[in-house]
């Protein structure tokens, strides 16, 4: 196997709106570099990004793929995350390990939504970045108008160095702009410039060279001056503007028919930066100059031939197979075996793993993603992957019994797999509660959890924590008394309810004087009580904000007996929750809504639909902030009805913040559901 230095390494991850062509791109270049002998289609789930049996239904990218190669003596890591919006983890795992990015557009539909959103996320990383204009071979693709659409969005900075030799069925290869050459789509090959494109190609070539121009001072004077600036000082100057983030070059190809692979091949590793470029991200500590290793891992997989497999991204240092390492996270000791080079969805063994580079190794006990692997001498921590919280929940229920024995064991297992699940058990409703950040996503889950663990689950809404109170207070008076052969029973009590301000505790309090209750009693009046708080009149919710005294009652010698008084108790309290006009209350959650200003009167008015109160907004930019309250039991979808809403543009964040009274319409819909559950189980 052979080795590379870190500077002849690059990690590259692909970004694009879904559909762009971003998994084509990843195969033509991989078929260029020699890495693979045929080109894989989506369609009929040959590629060696896709290679999960949900993929291939789906026909789109649910997981993240390694996909390595060698071009001329340098060693590239492709980093193929999902473009759909619910696997936005696999995509920050992605962007944390790698320097750069290539962003796949559309040159028929030109820039997207996810486009915008990959941009950004590219800004926040300070990933230097290649945009790819894909698809030049489909109808209405047009090479100058998406130009002018990037740089009208992102700014000159994007700098086209390539433009197509015609489009649609015209499209047969590709101008260098900054070596003036031309050539041939396929197969691959320098052929004669042509004439008729002489003038735009001098055109862009011009805007090229003003741009590349502006990031270097010597060169702008040069500009200005109106000297000539050799080749040489372009692409020297190109490749450092590119590295430090200055400017953004644009290529172009058909990902589809294998155009354009070599040249872009050759862009990554003449202009993208090697790993020593950049600063490595330290959360504690920092490396000494001895070498001492240091690596982040950001993928966990359950491979169901090699086990728990861990991916990782050497930060300093080296690891090498067969040895130990210290997780600095866990605080422990791992034993480390045969260390692999993943290619999609096969391993191949690895001596070691150099500063720069990404590798996985199997069978560790503790480590989890977001880990920091270092060596016990020198205990850094690498800065975490930082995961975007839940915005959509399903329960989880077992589709046998044989499923219910192995269905936490499989949710766990999945949860370590997709740091953006996460599992609850609900106290109150005992419902396993699975969240993420959509239902495909969820779907995906379940999917997984069959396949892999064999273990079959049903998805619902989880249901909806209601609260039942009341409004007045009042007395209850009940006496439970029946007498058999032999002993009897007895137990009388009075007590006093009272309705406490919202989010109080519930309470119960000792009034009796006298001895008209024994003492020993009072413990099994107040368990009946309490008891009795679990199941509410209306529509048997948890009974919330309630003071209870027992005031008074009757007892005797022979026939009372704790059990009498909880019943005596319970069945009081449930009289008097009757006749102290009950009410149901519902969780209204606080949410924060991030919108393009566009969406904002389609999102006000579906939150009015919701029984919303807008409390504000704050507009900046182009975009918009909205808070509201909004009661949980509108909300449960909303991840799914922004998404449409906003076409995938908008995100939004919640979070629990007090109980109110429903609506008399939505009272009346509980209290029905409670009465048709009751029938259907008599």
């Amino acid at each position: 196997m052979k080795e590379y230095s870190t500077k002849q390494i690059r990690n590259v991850v692909l970004l694009s709106h879904a559909g762009a062509g971003k998994t084509s791109l990843s195969e033509t270049v991989l078929f260029a570099a020699g890495a693979i002998n045929r080109i894989g289609k989506v369609e009929a789930g040959t590629t060696v990004s896709d290679f999960e049996p949900e993929e291939i239904k789906r026909k789109i990218s649910l997981g993240l793929s390694l996909l390595p190669c060698e071009w001329k003596g340098n060693k590239i890591n492709l980093l193929d995350p999902p473009g759909y919006n619910d696997f936005v983890g696999e995509l920050k795992s992605a962007i944390r390990v790698s320097e750069s990015a290539i962003l796949v557009i559309s040159g028929r539909s030109g820039l997207k939504v996810g486009t915008n959103q990959a941009w950004k996320y590219c800004e926040a990383a300070g990933l230097s970045r290649i945009l790819f204009i894909n698809k030049m071979d489909r109808e209405n693709a047009d090479y100058g108008k998406v130009v002018a659409q990037i740089q009208s969005k992102y700014g000159p900075s994007c700098v086209p160095i390539q433009m197509p030799i015609g489009a649609f069925t015209t499209f047969s290869g590709i101008i260098d702009l900054l070596k003036m050459k031309a050539y041939s789509a396929t197969p691959f090959a320098e052929i004669p410039f042509p004439e008729e494109l002489r003038e735009e190609a001098t055109k862009y070539r011009n805007m090229a060279i003003e741009n590349i121009a502006e990031s270097d001072d010597d060169l702008m004077e040069k500009f200005l001056g109106g000297e000539e600036i050799s080749d040489e000082e372009l692409l020297t100057c190109l490749k450092k503007s590119v590295g430090e983030g200055k400017l953004h070059p644009i290529m172009v190809g058909s990902a589809l028919n294998g155009v354009g692979g070599e040249l872009l091949l050759d862009a990554i590793t003449e202009y993208l930066p090697d790993p020593s470029m950049r600063p490595i991200k330290y959360a504690e500590g920092s490396p000494e100059s001895n070498g001492n290793f240091s690596a982040l891992v950001f993928k966990t997989t359950a491979d169901p031939y090699v086990g728990k497999l861990t991916y990782f991204r050497v930060y300093s240092g080296e690891i090498a197979s067969n040895g130990q390492v210290f997780n600095v996270t866990q605080n422990a000791t791992e034993r480390v075996g045969q260390l692999y080079s993943i290619h999609g969805k096969t391993q191949e063994p690895e001596a070691k793993v150099v500063c720069g580079d990404i590798g996985a190794v199997a069978k560790l006990n503790v480590t989890t993603t977001n880990d920091t692997l270092a060596s016990q001498d020198n205990p850094v921590k690498l800065e975490t992957i930082v995961f975007p919280p839940p915005v959509y929940s399903v329960a989880v229920y077992p589709k046998t019994k044989a499923d219910l024995d192995k269905m936490g064991q499989a949710i766990t297992r999945l949860c370590e797999e997709d740091p953006t699940l996460t599992q609850a058990r609900d106290a109150e409703t005992g419902e396993i509660v699975l969240s993420g950040m959509g239902d495909t996503q969820l779907d995906v889950a379940a999917e997984k959890i069959a396949r892999k663990f064999g273990v079959g689950v049903d998805l619902q809404l989880p249901k909806v924590a209601y609260r039942e109170t009341i409004t007045v207070p009042v007395k209850a008076e009940y006496k439970h008394k029946k007498q058999t052969g032999g002993h009897g029973q007895y137990g009388h009590v009075l007590l006093e309810i009272n309705p406490l301000p919202r989010g109080s505790e519930n309470t119960f309090e000792n009034k009796v004087v006298g001895g008209a209750i024994p003492k020993n009693y009072i413990p099994a009046v107040e368990k009946g009580v309490f008891d009795g708080f679990k199941e509410g009149v209306l529509a048997g919710c948890p009974i919330v904000d309630v003071g209870v005294a027992v005031y008074d009652g009757s007892y005797h010698p022979v026939d009372s007996s704790e059990i009498c008084f909880k019943i005596a108790a319970s069945q009081a309290l449930k009289k008097g929750l009757s006749e102290a006009h009950p009410i149901i209350l519902e969780p209204i959650m606080l949410v924060n809504i991030e919108i393009p200003n566009d969406f904002t009167g389609d999102i006000l008015s579906d939150l009015n639909t919701k029984r919303a109160r807008v409390h504000g907004m704050n507009p900046s930019g182009d975009m918009n902030y909205i808070e509201a309250e909004v009661p949980m039991g509108e909300i449960q979808k909303y991840a799914i009805d922004l998404k449409s809403i906003t076409q995938g543009q908008g995100t939004f964040s919640m979070k629990f913040d007090h109980y109110e009274e429903v609506p008399p319409f939505t009272a009346q819909q509980l209290i029905a559901n409670k009465k048709t559950e009751a029938s259907s189980e008599e």
